[in-house]
């Protein structure tokens, strides 16, 4: 019995030996698999920048837009990183047609859960392809009245600067789908300044300095319509209509020069500018 007792715990002392030299067998195997997989991708990393940069290069020298460069480098980069997890993946025994097929089956799944950002994804294809607007363009979005330059047109989004410097990040989606005013599609842009003078002034007195001051601004459009013309009959003053027309570049500098340059010409030619009015009648009733 003793002897009998003494091979149990022999073979069971064999046994464990046996298992434990598998399960560092398999951790060693498992440690190499992983360390294989960091390096692969950081390599495959390194090649994806590389692949990248060589795009880029060729879409520039393409005269590509910067739009459509943007687009492309980001869906490429998706791209390729979800190829490089595969054959990672692949590495470690998983066959590349399970996980196909997984992906198929959880693909309606999937789609529900991002709707949003796969109507993102055609709204960019669709900007790109119809260009309502590209980089460097000022636009206002319909339903947020949010506005900006446009700096990237990216897969999802696209990124506005703000005139105050503020970055607005919008979805394709609504971009594609609502009204978009693009400010600078033209060559030039129209300024209305209104004015009011006094109903004591010379209207073609006022009109003429104000028409005159148009033509001095060498940044006002000498070949489009400078008009001042006489718009309402307000409560207070006659309401004079200011229009001319500056390049893209000079619209801001130039309406805030017209609008003061108005009342300089204003009161060069001695016409009054009336305050805010309201005539008050007293009835007096007599006493019985």
């Amino acid at each position: 019995m003793t002897n009998i007792g003494q091979n149990l715990t022999n073979l069971n002392m064999v046994f464990m030996e046996s298992m434990l030299q598998k399960l560092g067998d398999q951790a060693i195997n498992l440690g190499g698999r992983i360390l294989f997989a960091i390096i692969c991708f950081l390599i495959g990393g390194q090649v994806i920048k590389f692949v990248r940069r060589v795009t880029q290069k060729g879409m520039e020298k393409a005269r590509a837009d910067k739009g459509v460069t943007q687009f492309v480098d980001s869906f490429l980069k998706a791209s390729l990183y979800v190829v490089l997890i595969l054959m990672i993946a692949a590495s470690f025994g998983v066959d590349a047609a399970s996980i196909v097929a997984i992906l198929g089956s959880a693909g309606v799944a999937l789609g529900l859960a991002v709707q949003g950002s796969l109507s993102n994804l055609a709204g960019g294809i669709l900007i790109l392809l119809l260009k309502p607007f590209t980089v460097g363009d000022y636009i206002v979005e319909g339903t947020s009245a949010k506005e900006g330059t446009v700096t990237e047109i990216q897969i999802f989004y696209t990124k506005l600067v703000t005139y105050d410097n503020k970055e607005v990040i919008l979805p394709n989606g609504n971009l594609a789908n609502h009204n978009i005013v693009n400010m600078t599609a033209r060559r030039c842009r129209m300024v209305d300044i209104p004015v009011s003078i006094s109903y004591q002034a010379d209207i073609k007195k006022a009109k003429e300095a104000l028409l005159n001051m148009l033509k001095e601004d060498e940044h006002v459009m000498k070949d489009k319509d400078m008009l001042v013309f006489v718009d309402e009959l307000g409560e207070s003053g006659i309401v004079l209509h200011v229009r001319c027309f500056f390049a893209n570049a000079d619209f801001w500098h130039g309406k805030w020069r017209i609008t003061e340059n108005c009342k300089y010409a204003l009161d060069a030619a001695g016409i009054e500018i009336p305050f805010h009015q309201l005539d008050v009648h007293l009835k007096s009733e007599k006493a019985e």
